[in-house]
């Protein structure tokens, strides 16, 4: 039982880490962007409630763009973030904001803490939905930040030595309920089999901020290759909204292979490092133990 804990301890930790790395890297810096700012905030709302508070979520998400507003947060969330701040629910601002919702990858590049928290729940869909519809309302920017909490939930289920690409895409296609990312998985599917091209893997998944161009690409760079380091790699090299298609990767890779196997000189100039890997561990006992030392 204890490696067992040790094991899933690794994973909870690998994918916070993992998320704010391939930010940073993706980035071109040390310092890490909003995807990074956003999943702390996830992660801190699940610690401190015991679990998923949607109204407790969105006030800190408040909390921390004000207390770090230069993250590099888009247009859309600090005019949301304001609208919460005079006093509006946040089950109203994003809709207004955005009539139909958001479809941009916002509530996927943030979604690591709720599919590590619910790797063995049914309610994973549910709360992911929950969590998106804070700020991104369109059924194709919630689905985004399902299918991205869904495989890092089937990465942390998986052995990294054992790991059948096949499986974990058949999986990915029953949990998905959009016809829009069905299509991206069976085109997954192909790219793996014809070991594509990085030009022609970008035509077909895309690589731009919609949660359908950017989601798919992060799982097929996991799926496409065999360490962490490469996974990443793979991932900073294919250009377009390089921080959170890296971010997403880092944290599915990071699910998988465990804190051990991201290389120490990404780890070691990590910003707010002890920090994201005391959160980790919070997260993880939250989980294991139900409870929090905070």
């Amino acid at each position: 039982m204890g490696n067992e804990t040790d094991r899933l301890k690794s994973k909870f930790l690998g994918s916070l880490v993992g998320t704010a790395v391939g930010d940073s890297l993706g980035a071109g810096g040390e310092r890490y962007t909003d995807d990074t700012a956003m999943m702390i905030g996830v992660a801190e709302s699940l610690v401190e409630s015991g679990g998923f508070d949607a109204d407790h979520m969105a006030q800190v998400f408040v909390k921390n763009y004000y207390a770090e507003p230069w993250r590099g947060y888009g247009p859309g969330p600090p005019r949301i973030f304001g609208m919460m701040q005079s006093g509006l629910s946040w089950k109203d601002v994003a809709e207004k904001m955005y009539p139909g919702g958001s479809y941009g990858n916002g509530s996927a590049m943030r979604i690591a803490p709720i599919g590590l928290f619910c790797y063995d729940n049914v309610a994973l869909r549910q709360i992911a939905c929950e969590s998106s519809r804070i700020t991104h309302t369109h059924v194709l920017g919630m689905e985004g930040a399902v299918l991205q909490a869904y495989a890092v939930a089937l990465a942390v289920e998986t052995e990294s030595e054992q790991l059948d690409v096949d499986d974990f895409l058949r999986r990915l296609d029953e949990f998905v309920e959009t016809d829009v990312y069905r299509e991206k998985l069976k085109s997954m599917k192909m790219l793996l089999r014809e070991a594509a091209g990085k030009s022609q893997v970008i035509g077909e998944l895309g690589n731009t901020v919609e949660a359908f161009n950017s989601v798919p690409i992060s799982i097929y760079s996991f799926l496409a290759n065999t360490s962490f380091e490469n996974c990443l790699e793979y991932a900073l090299s294919l250009g377009g909204d390089r921080d959170t298609i890296s971010a997403m990767t880092g944290a599915i890779a990071g699910a998988c292979y465990g804190i051990e196997e991201i290389p120490c000189e990404w780890i070691s100039g990590l910003e707010n490092r002890e920090y994201i890997e005391r959160l980790g561990e919070e997260l993880w006992r939250v989980k294991v133990e139900g409870r929090t030392e905070r």
